[in-house]
């Protein structure tokens, strides 16, 4: 099993003509994702570079393709009616890739998703979502879904992990996402879900949240969680972890170095006070029995002793 979206789902792509947009669906449909269109307003009828039909509105595109899923290249001061439009289309999961929405479009972004029951916004500002899939020849996977811009060929599936355990990934940055996928699948450890929750102060899914779905997901053995500086999410994630998880967590924070009132690349990184410093949502972590993890290049050591590999 994995978390919001399998081999099944089908995904579109708003900015689909745009540089990124285009580079990334063919990302995503070299990697097995069923992707089955996009839109850009003025191109409707056309097709893309890969062959895919192009519509005026995400409501037509999901008339005609039945897409269920969206992946949003939309430049920033569009995104945010982009994901607005997708949800009031009928898409049940929103990647927003686009970095740099403003705050304030997110203010008024946030209160219509949560006008909107059963829709799942992923962003802003964040590398999307993968659910591995099987590999079946060199460069070739099935059964999968990727949306949006991480390296899809550093996966692995449970099936096809030496060790037949998965992890749940669940991270604020990207890079650092990548680095924790690379040393499981190293240690022959695949991944169920990969969840890039963003960096921007608000968003949609935090931490809590595709930590729940972890926990309920049986095919997730144990789950890795990436924070950062900034903001209460993680030591919000502890407490819960603490009273309801059933599942090792294995933790990694960045920013430890971070000087008082800096950002530190991601528009939500920014220590505010003595309870944001990384220092402090260690301690809450580990009071709470989470495991964390001194430097990112640990995870994937730490992953396998909570397993019990190691």
């Amino acid at each position: 099993m994995s978390i919001l979206v399998d081999g099944n789902t089908r995904v579109i792509c708003q900015g689909i003509t745009g540089a990124a947009g285009a580079f990334h669906t063919k990302g995503c449909l070299d990697y097995g994702t069923r992707m089955v269109g996009g839109t850009t307003p003025g191109k409707g009828g056309q097709k893309d570079a890969n062959g895919l039909p192009i519509f005026e509105t995400v409501t037509q595109a999901v008339e005609a393709t039945g897409a269920t899923a969206s992946m949003i290249f939309v430049p920033p001061p569009y995104a945010g009616d982009a994901i607005c439009e997708a949800a009031d289309a009928g898409i049940r999961t929103i990647c927003a890739i686009t970095e740099g929405i403003p705050v304030q479009d997110m203010v008024r972004v946030r209160a219509h998703i949560e006008a909107n029951p059963g829709v799942t916004l992923i962003g802003p500002n964040c590398p999307g979502v993968i659910t591995p899939g099987r590999k079946v020849a060199e460069g070739k996977w099935e059964g999968g879904c990727k949306i949006g811009i991480m390296p899809g060929y550093i996966h692995m599936h449970k099936a096809d992990a030496p060790t037949r355990k998965a992890v749940g990934i669940v991270s604020r940055s990207g890079t650092l996402t990548y680095e924790a996928v690379w040393q499981c699948s190293q240690r022959g450890i695949g991944q169920s879900s990969c969840v890039g929750i963003g960096g921007d102060p608000i968003k949609g899914v935090d931490f809590i949240d595709v930590i729940e779905m972890f926990n309920a997901d049986p095919e997730t053995d144990a789950v890795i969680m990436i924070g950062e500086i900034g903001g209460s999410a993680e030591t919000e994630a502890g407490r819960w972890i603490r009273d309801n998880m059933n599942k090792p967590v294995v933790a990694f924070i960045a920013g430890r170095t971070a000087p008082k009132g800096r950002r530190m690349g991601h528009a939500g990184a920014i220590v505010g006070g003595a309870d944001d410093t990384a220092q402090a949502k260690i301690d809450a972590l580990r009071a709470c029995g989470v495991q964390v993890a001194e430097s990112p290049a640990d995870l994937g050591d730490m992953a396998c002793k909570a397993l019990k590999l190691a």
